[in-house]
């Protein structure tokens, strides 16, 4: 596991704090000291969550009633949860960075790019960033909606090699009955989705069902993903020497690049296109273009330029991609061969309505 030069790490608000709803010190100093002893081999960010419940505690309070409480609460907490990192780390002779995201910088691809370049100099001058969810401005339609969905969007963002969700529970269970974990996991079936459960607890937004989305995208992105016990003692630095622990999800061997990454999982979808079985087949088996011919059906309003949802007849999401024509001109080639587009459109476009270096198919 030495090989691994860029390793995001995701720890939830459970697993932050104590009993009482407080931060536990005891805890933060022992994972503050794998982070660095990590940070001396590779490139490392921290994906934290607890910023809301440590707020809640400076105010005196147990919960949150409404979506601006817990804003108010964040802009409380975030402070104070970013100055016990960075005294932390600070006696490990780390600097780190604050650095707050919503689901709209992912949306917009300027602003993912500048977030995206902000990490990566950040990497350079060796800096781990502490990375969190601006829940003082997020509301409804722009969060993230649990931490891990965030850190494996960074995971993809930055082309991370490791992703490690510090759980409530050691690994992915293979028998919830038993709490039998599974070990490896090589390919992400809808069985798997399928047994995934929600949060641990209702103190916490994430569980295994947010952790198995996560592991999806990240591991589309050619990334090793591990859910593990947070509080297991030297988890990190046991998951780096090799140690199985928890449940590993192993990386598909063809990683998309950011660019297909960000159409795939992190652009704003403005519609959707159904294709017939031919066409999904072409895409799944060739890593074909998308023609007009296999075209069945439009739905939503678009622009050229947009992402738009890549179906099958079944409804299924296959991938996403970046069209190259409007809905309404969609609606007009849709089923014809690319030869007529011209007598159709009454100008030369692409023969293809979604390049495929504009399409990232599942």
């Amino acid at each position: 596991m030495n090989h691994f030069s860029r390793i995001i790490i995701k720890v939830g608000t459970n697993t932050l704090t104590g009993p009482e709803n407080k931060l536990d010190e005891s805890y933060l100093s022992g994972l503050v000291a794998q982070l660095s002893r990590a940070a001396e081999k590779a490139e490392v960010a921290l994906v934290t969550s607890g910023a809301i419940r440590v707020g809640l505690s400076a105010l005196g309070l147990i919960a949150t009633r409404s979506l601006r409480e817990s804003q108010a609460a964040a802009a409380v907490g975030q402070g104070l949860l970013m100055h016990h990192y960075q005294r932390q780390f600070q006696a490990h002779g780390r600097i780190v960075a604050q650095v707050l995201l919503t689901h709209d910088v992912m949306h917009h691809r300027n602003r993912y790019l500048n977030a995206r370049n902000t990490l990566l100099t950040l990497f350079e001058q060796r800096v781990i960033p502490i990375i969190n969810e601006n829940d003082t401005v997020a509301t409804d339609e722009i969060k993230f909606g649990d931490n891990d969905n965030l850190a494996a969007q960074v995971a993809a963002m930055v082309g991370a090699d490791l992703l490690v969700f510090l759980s409530d529970v050691d690994g992915f269970y293979s028998d919830h009955a038993t709490k039998q974990i599974l070990p490896v996991v090589e390919h992400l079936t809808p069985e798997l989705e399928a047994a995934a459960r929600g949060p641990v607890s209702g103190k916490s937004k994430g569980g295994m069902t947010t952790k198995i989305a996560g592991a999806k995208v990240a591991t589309h992105c050619g990334c090793h993903v591990f859910i593990a016990g947070g509080r297991r003692e030297n988890v990190i630095t046991d998951i780096l020497a090799g140690e199985a622990i928890g449940t590993h999800f192993l990386p598909r061997p063809l990683r998309e690049d950011s660019r297909k990454a960000w159409i795939g999982f992190s652009g704003k979808v403005a519609g959707g296109l159904t294709i017939d079985d031919g066409a999904v087949e072409a895409l799944r088996q060739n890593r074909t273009s998308l023609l007009p011919a296999g075209i069945t059906a439009v739905e939503g309003e678009f622009k050229p330029g947009d992402v738009v949802r890549v179906m099958n007849e079944s409804g299924e999401e296959i991938g996403r991609g970046l069209t190259s024509y409007s809905a309404a001109e969609v609606n007009r080639i849709k089923g014809v061969h690319s030869r007529l587009l011209e007598q159709i459109l009454g100008y030369r476009g692409d023969p293809e309505v979604i390049h495929r270096d504009n399409l990232l198919i599942y």
